[in-house]
């Protein structure tokens, strides 16, 4: 039976494809998450919320109209907290336009939610850092010395784990004093247990693992063992649990500034903005319902993205 010269030339494109394919480069496991990851369309949509927000954070001079503490009383015809005046949609041409209306001390209040991403992105970014640094420090070292080193140090995030989170922050906060500052630092210790045991539940697999017995038989010291081989490997479900955390610090950011104890007037921050108009739920709902709109969409946002990366960094999702 004879071979066209076409199917030929085909078999022999078909084989050196193959022997091709054998020498490609193999895809890294970072590379191969995001391909995952951009196949979610919840997670795509959490890392959309959250692109937008934090490029409204670092452009805020050029969005928001107004300086967040500026008071337009005697510069405008307006009056205390005004509803939302929007042109397009019907509102009089010689009326001040204000899409989210003003507060009860005559400020904008659009101009405070683009201000307020800032201190709420900021807290919620360097408090999670802070957590996943120390936490994963203090979770490595104590999973790899082990014994009562080990004991010890797990029995304390034990008590930090034993009291709510929200209480332990208030009660850090009042010793401290209230301010932004001690409410980041406040948050930091509630949220730090859960890194360091997600940690230590990493190293207390990984050390037994073949690369580390042979770095370990090769003289390697126990700084380079856990620099190089251990912390490396572990930091896959500590990513996920970040970026899921960042939606928690801002949420209970919030909350402390809600009572009192987190940013103080006049800091354009959504959590303090619900406090000051928290009575005027019905008579001015704009001035409620915007700052509580920003944070659901915030946390939403960290917990889509959150989400997509689990499934995405999930070593059970390989084909």
């Amino acid at each position: 039976m004879t071979i066209s010269r076409k199917g030929a030339i085909e078999k022999l494109e078909a084989e050196a494809g193959d022997v091709n394919r054998l020498y490609e480069k193999p895809v890294g496991q970072w590379r191969l998450a995001m391909r995952r990851f951009r196949g979610r369309r919840s997670g795509m949509a959490g890392l959309f919320i959250v692109l937008a927000l934090v490029g409204m954070a670092l452009f805020a001079p050029l969005i928001a109209p107004y300086e967040p503490n500026e008071i337009l009383i005697g510069k405008e015809d307006v009056t205390r907290r005004d509803p939302p005046c929007i042109h397009v949609l019907g509102c009089p041409e010689d009326t001040p336009q204000h899409i989210m209306g003003l507060d009860g001390n005559v400020r904008d209040v659009f101009s405070r939610i683009v201000y307020g991403a800032r201190v709420s992105l900021t807290l919620g970014i360097f408090t999670v850092t802070l957590a996943l640094l120390v936490g994963s420090t203090i979770g490595a070292i104590s999973g790899y010395a082990g014994g009562w080193f080990d004991n010890i140090l797990m029995r304390v995030m034990d008590v930090i784990l034993g009291f709510p989170s929200l209480l332990l922050a208030i009660a850090i906060v009042a010793v401290l004093g209230p301010g932004l500052r001690n409410a980041l630092l406040a948050i930091a210790i509630v949220t730090l247990p859960g890194y360091a045991r997600v940690m230590r539940a990493q190293v207390l697999a990984i050390k037994e693992s073949d690369y580390v017995s042979a770095s370990r038989a090769l003289g390697s010291s126990t700084r380079q063992i856990l620099l190089r081989r251990v912390i490396p490997n572990a930091l896959t479900p500590l990513v996920v649990l970040g970026t899921l955390g960042v939606a928690t610090a801002i949420l209970e950011a919030a909350g402390l500034s809600f009572l009192g104890l987190g940013a103080q007037p006049p800091t354009a921050e959504w959590g303090s903005m619900l406090a000051r108009e928290r009575n005027q739920v019905f008579t001015s709902p704009h001035l409620v319902f915007f700052p509580g709109l920003a944070i659901m969409l915030t946390v939403l946002g960290f917990n889509l993205m959150g989400d997509g990366l689990r499934d995405a960094l999930d070593p059970t999702l390989n084909r």
